[in-house]
């Protein structure tokens, strides 16, 4: 064979290798992959995010809620108004969830103050520890409760990239049957 004959070959090699479309699909299929896989477990991701975000949100109105319903509260009644948080929270853990609810009380200056606070999970507030409310709830002489959770969220794939993303939830109550609720160590 000569070198023209091999060349005429290779020529008819390359245009058969180039007109052939067997192939096309599983190529596609590759480039595709780690795109159509990076989409699906962000979507997975963002959802369980939004997920605890949310139950963050309604943990934290629960305690609020629970707690604004009382006149007195003992710690029987405050260890289970905290325990409602880690049944709201189901079914992502509860284990790291920090879960505070305390009383606020604004003198007729306007200042506010903590006037109890119990944790669970974390640490509670200092009694007589001043704090700054929204603009819209300095109203002079009132109390408020102050339901918070602050949940670490671990993303089981994207932990490399984002680390733990802590979420924070607050939410302020009127007292509904007294103008304040009493905290009794008994």
């Amino acid at each position: 064979m000569t070198i023209a004959q091999s060349l005429i070959a290779l020529r008819a090699c390359l245009r058969r290798f180039a007109g052939n479309r067997q192939g096309v699909s599983a190529v596609e299929f590759a480039l595709m992959l780690p795109i159509m896989l990076t989409l699906y477990l962000g979507g997975v991701e963002l959802g369980d995010g939004f997920g605890i975000n949310f139950k963050s949100t309604i943990s934290a109105r629960t305690v609020a809620d629970l707690a604004s319903q009382y006149v007195t509260i003992d710690n029987s009644t405050m260890s289970t108004i905290l325990g409602a948080a880690t049944t709201v929270v189901a079914p992502y853990s509860a284990n790291n969830m920090s879960v505070t609810v305390s009383e606020v009380t604004i003198n007729n200056k306007g200042v506010a103050t903590i006037t109890w606070s119990d944790s669970l999970n974390g640490t509670a507030h200092t009694v007589g520890t001043v704090i700054t409310l929204p603009a819209s709830l300095q109203t002079p002489n009132i109390s408020l409760i102050w339901g918070e959770v602050s949940y670490p969220y671990k993303p089981q794939m994207g932990y490399v990239v984002t680390g733990t993303i802590t979420m924070y939830q607050s939410i302020f109550f009127y007292p509904r049957l007294s103008s304040s609720v009493t905290r009794v160590n008994s």
